[in-house]
């Protein structure tokens, strides 16, 4: 793609694209293709087994590192780091391309691991979660940049499709792997373990981004480093509340989306907020699929557990078996003989997760059959699938090459506002409610929220039609 200032073309509401022979000949993996698919591939594999695995050895390394009282800081530390490398790398990826911020977020990512895998007090392990996210943050940028400037348009459904399904291995064996390795050696194998395979995404990557084509740079904005802190800031308080699910965690909720309302606006495209027609409603809508899938998914577990008495393993499953959901909505998504446009696309997925998450109303009956509950989440697993993936795809063809790093930016915060949001305030519905009232009630009110946010995608999702005066650069 070459960046010029003739007017570019507009984009449509066709169905992307996708059936023009010869970008779609071959693949992601032909040659020209096939090293830079598969580094991109490995990364997000091991971004995916680390986020994976954390969880299952964090109560071991906490309890060795006498840090109980720092645990949930372990997770909103990263996730705070996280957000703010976010905004930086899509600023500096749009200004000197995405060479630099790859390889630094690569490095970060490793020197986090051996950080935290090394850490002999609960400070530095947290220190090295917060190194880890500003290296996962700034890779998970640069990726959209490479995509949009690395493949032409036809291909792009499918390299989404291969970043989603890299997320399948990790959630089914990462746990198991991280739980056997923490059991049997040390949970610190769990993070240095991973450190030698950061070598194998850069050697792969590093080669293919030289010959990327070039694009004027964007300048630089004013406040963006100060906003970016602020939200990520904000975020992290959302998190740490959704961690704790305490009483107070209230108090926490309001102190983060105050500092979000003042951080945020600023760095989303004009008009997100409002759903605006085009790039803005795209950025807005990850954020709902995001915060109504991960705040009924954060509760899935609990709720098999604790109120059907299912065991752990049986729960874990559930959620497991829904990311083959996940997988098949993304491949089909990518399918080159499809006809259906993005919209229609983005409209059906938020269509399966609303009846997904509508089916655990009635699973928390106890004379419902439990098997329900995995149906359900390969339901909304292939919602997601389907919306997200084409979701990222429009936020590509809705900006300009100079742009893609802040429009990858604007997702990624608009994907982590929705999570940990909907999951603090799930949270809270929990502490607020858990041993005042029947847990069907529990259950049910958190579950209500999350389709009643679900449902409004469904209406929210015609915005994401290409507005008039959006703009796809000729590719």
């Amino acid at each position: 793609m070459s960046a010029s200032r003739t007017p570019p073309a507009a984009v449509t509401d066709t169905p992307d694209d996708q059936t023009t022979p010869a970008a779609s000949k071959g693949g992601i993996l032909r040659p020209p293709y096939r090293a830079l698919t598969i580094g991109i591939v490995a990364l997000v594999l091991l971004v995916a087994f680390e986020g994976m695995a954390v969880g299952t050895a964090m109560p071991v390394a906490v309890k060795d590192l006498d840090g109980l009282a720092f645990y949930a800081w372990g997770f909103s530390g990263f996730m705070t780091a996280s957000m703010f490398a976010t905004v930086i790398s899509g600023e500096l990826c749009d200004r000197l391309g995405p060479r630099i911020p790859f390889v630094v977020g690569t490095v970060l990512f490793g020197a986090g691991l051996l950080v935290a895998g090394g850490a002999p007090t609960m400070t530095l392990f947290v220190l090295g979660r917060m190194i880890q996210g500003l290296g996962g943050g700034a890779v998970v940028v640069t990726l959209y940049v490479i995509v949009g400037r690395a493949f032409p348009a036809q291909l792009r459904p499918r390299v989404f499709a291969a970043i989603s399904s890299a997320w399948v291995l990790p959630s089914l064996i990462g746990p198991v792997i991280a739980g056997t390795v923490t059991e049997h050696f040390t949970w610190r194998l769990v993070f240095l373990g991973l450190v030698p395979l950061t070598l194998l995404p850069l050697a792969l990557v590093i080669p293919s981004l030289s010959g990327l084509p070039t694009v004027e740079p964007s300048a630089a904005r004013s406040g963006r480093k100060r906003r970016a802190l602020g939200a990520a800031v904000g975020i992290g308080l959302l998190q740490y509340a959704g961690q704790e699910r305490t009483w107070w965690s209230l108090l926490l909720v309001v102190v983060g989306v105050a500092t979000l309302v003042l951080s945020l606006p600023r760095l989303l495209p004009p008009g997100t907020l409002r759903f605006a027609r085009g790039l803005p409603a795209v950025v807005g809508m990850r954020g709902i699929f995001a915060g109504a899938f991960f705040g009924w998914q954060s509760f899935v577990p609990l709720m098999l557990v604790e109120h059907r008495g299912l065991s752990t393993t049986i729960a874990g499953l559930t959620l497991s078996l829904g990311s083959f959901g996940w997988t098949a909505g993304s491949w089909w998504q990518s399918r080159p003989s499809l006809r259906a446009t993005r919209p229609s696309l983005v409209r059906a997925g938020a269509v399966f997760v609303t009846c997904a998450i509508g089916v655990w109303m009635f699973i928390v009956l106890p004379f419902v059959p439990a098997w329900l509950a995995v149906i359900s989440c390969m339901l909304g697993g292939l919602g997601m699938g389907l919306a997200t993936a084409s979701l990222s795809v429009l936020v590509l063809g809705y900006s300009r090459p100079e742009e893609h790093g802040a429009a990858g930016a604007a997702a990624q915060m608009a994907d982590s506002f929705g999570n940990v949001a909907l999951v603090g305030l799930g949270g809270v519905i929990f502490a607020t409610l858990h041993g005042h009232a029947s847990p069907g009630v529990v259950y049910g009110s958190i579950y209500a929220v999350m389709i009643a946010v679900a449902a409004g995608g469904i209406v929210l999702s015609r915005q994401v039609r290409a507005d008039t005066n959006t703009v796809r650069p000729n590719d």
